[in-house]
This record gives C-alpha cells, structure tokens and sequence, in this order.
C-alpha cells in the first residue's frame, strides 16, 4: 500500500486501534495518543490545578498511561482512562500541599486584539475562573467535566462516581451559580 504524503493510516485509526497497538508496545501509537489527547489532559488539569502545574500532570498522566495500558480491558475507551488518571494526578497533585492559585492564568487571547479586547477579555476571564473557584468542588469538577472536557452525563457519573441524577443536580446548580455570577459579563 502506497501512503499519500501527509497522510498517516494510523493516525486517522480510532482510538480502540491505537491504544491496542500501544498497548502492545508501539511507542509511535502512545505519542498518537499523546497528540490526540495531550491539549485535552493539560486544559482538564489546568482547571483544577495550577496552569503551571498542568503540564507536570499531564506528564505523570502519561507516564502511567504507558505503565498501564496493556492492562487496559477495553481500549476504545482510552480518552476517558486518561481523563481518570489525570484527575487522580490533579487531586495527588494537590493534596501534595501545592494550593492552586486562578483556575485559568493560561492567556488565550488572539495576538490581533488590541489592547481593550485583551483587557475585557482577561477580566472576563479572572471573573470565570472566581466564580469557578467558589463553586463547591464536586460542582466544579462536573461543570469542567462537561463544558471543557465534553463529557456526557454517564460519563461524567461513571468518572466521578455518583449517579446520573447527582451529576445532573450538581450541573444545575454549579450552572446557576455561573449564571448568577457572571451576570454582570451578560
């Protein structure tokens, strides 16, 4: 088979094909992996963790995802075992006594906005991350789940542990909260 330029078979594979090679020991299916899921991992850290302390996770993340792969029963649903360890690395991370400061101190500002965009957009920014701060931490935990992470409702139960009805109150009221927050951003 011939391979277009650009074009990679493996990295077009789904996820089940790819943690299966990984698994197996095919370092070039973990760094697809880590490509895929890398920005993903380090944005799920970051709203628990310091910004700063992301990265560190995300590593340790990987770190363990390459130790225990092979032990992974079903590898289709690599994208939330990762998503496991990197909340169990963010807590172990935090727990370690290391206090996190703003939820979000990452600039993700475009370069072409002028200086009153930046500034708007920054404010608005350290309002979210208070307000984010101040929700109870189960609450948090499944507002960053859904809305940064994209989980569904089960997924976000089985991560955390709690029934489907838990997280869907949890999400309601970390959502009024937000909304009552932020009020003044509207």
């Amino acid at each position: 088979m011939v391979s277009l330029p650009g074009r990679d078979s493996l990295s077009d594979a789904d996820d089940r094909t790819v943690a299966s090679r990984a698994a197996d020991g095919d370092i070039r299916a973990f760094e697809i992996l880590m490509r895929r899921y890398g920005p993903l991992m380090r944005a799920y850290a970051a709203r628990i963790v310091r910004p700063a302390d992301a990265d560190d996770v995300v590593q340790d993340t990987f770190v363990t995802a390459w130790q225990e792969l092979p032990d992974l029963e079903n590898p289709a649903v690599v994208r939330s075992w990762l998503t496991t360890i990197v909340t169990h690395k963010s807590i172990d991370r935090l727990r370690a006594g290391r206090d996190h400061e703003s939820i979000d101190d990452h600039d993700i500002h475009d370069p072409a906005d002028g200086p009153a965009d930046v500034a708007s957009a920054s404010s608005l920014d350290e309002a979210l991350s208070l307000a984010l701060s101040s929700l109870p931490e189960d609450q948090r935990r499944c507002w960053v789940l859904r809305e940064i992470a994209g989980y569904g409702y089960s997924e976000i139960a089985e991560q955390l542990d709690l029934p489907v009805t838990t997280v869907r109150g949890l999400l309601v009221r970390s959502r009024k909260t937000l909304v009552r927050e932020m009020e003044a951003w509207r």
